[in-house]
């Protein structure tokens, strides 16, 4: 009779360590599609940044006289791209630093100044819209001038539960919340794919938005297309949390040698 109770109880400590060990792997599938969904979806409208006070902007002007062209270029271009940046936007040496001081400052005003032009409002302005804004002022000085404006301070903070949280610079102005998340190296097995957190700055005022990245509809999410300046935040699951416990850690351990305790005893008697 009383081996019976050790066989029972031995089985129960079995399951539990079983179930507490199981992982469910669709947890930690991208991009799942629901029943009534089809292969093809539609994706979110892309984000074209405006310029606003407080950014950098790269400006570079040229002409078909290289001469006259090079008093318009105060500011050295081979800082377009930080030198801690990669070409796809990541760091390649830990976090990424301030802009320099080289680039263009759009000041409170929301203009920049161009010597020789003046004054140049440019805030609110796509860095498309900027460039034929400039163009056309140009045109009394140079013979057939061309502009690039490119930001220079275009960057996202990813953190929490990813293998490489950092400020990531953006060269092309234009991100993507899956290509965030592999500049940053993927996530961690501790990570909760379903509950991404995108903070937003939205008129001066913070927006917090939700995306989950097993489902499809990240792709027809507002938060699909990442703006200047949002901070990416991984959570970490009740596992993680639970391994930074000093009793929870334990518990598997002492569960595991009760159940060989029991085992043993119930072959002895």
């Amino acid at each position: 009779m009383r081996r019976k109770q050790y066989l029972k109880i031995f089985l129960f400590l079995a399951f539990i360590i079983g179930a507490t060990s199981c992982i469910d792997q669709k947890k930690y599938i991208y991009f799942q599609k629901n029943a009534n969904q089809s292969d093809t979806i539609s994706v979110a409208q892309a984000y074209v940044p405006k310029i606003q006070t407080g950014d950098i902007l790269a400006i570079t002007i040229g002409s078909l006289n290289p001469a006259a062209s090079s008093f318009f270029n105060p500011f050295s271009t081979s800082a377009a791209v930080p030198d801690n940046t990669s070409a796809n936007g990541a760091p390649s040496t830990g976090a990424v630093s301030a802009p320099s001081s080289v680039g263009n400052l759009v000041d409170a005003a929301g203009v920049i100044e161009i010597p020789i032009v003046g004054l140049v409002k440019v805030a609110g302005l796509t860095t498309s819209e900027a460039r034929d804004t400039i163009k056309n002022k140009l045109k009394f000085y140079l013979k057939e001038p061309t502009v690039n404006v490119r930001f220079l301070n275009y960057k996202i903070s990813v953190m929490g539960e990813v293998m490489h949280p950092s400020v990531y610079v953006i060269p092309n102005e234009r991100v993507s919340l899956p290509e965030a998340i592999s500049m940053a190296g993927d996530l961690t097995p501790f990570a909760k794919h379903e509950n991404l957190l995108v903070i937003r700055d939205n008129n001066g005022k913070k927006e917090f938005g939700r995306v989950d990245l097993n489902s499809r509809e990240i792709f027809t999410s507002p938060y699909y297309y990442l703006h200047s300046g949002d901070i990416v935040y991984v959570e970490q699951t009740k596992t993680k949390a639970q391994q930074n416990d000093p009793t929870l850690r334990l518990l598997p351990i002492i569960l595991s040698s009760l159940a060989a305790l029991l085992l043993l005893v119930y072959r002895i008697k």
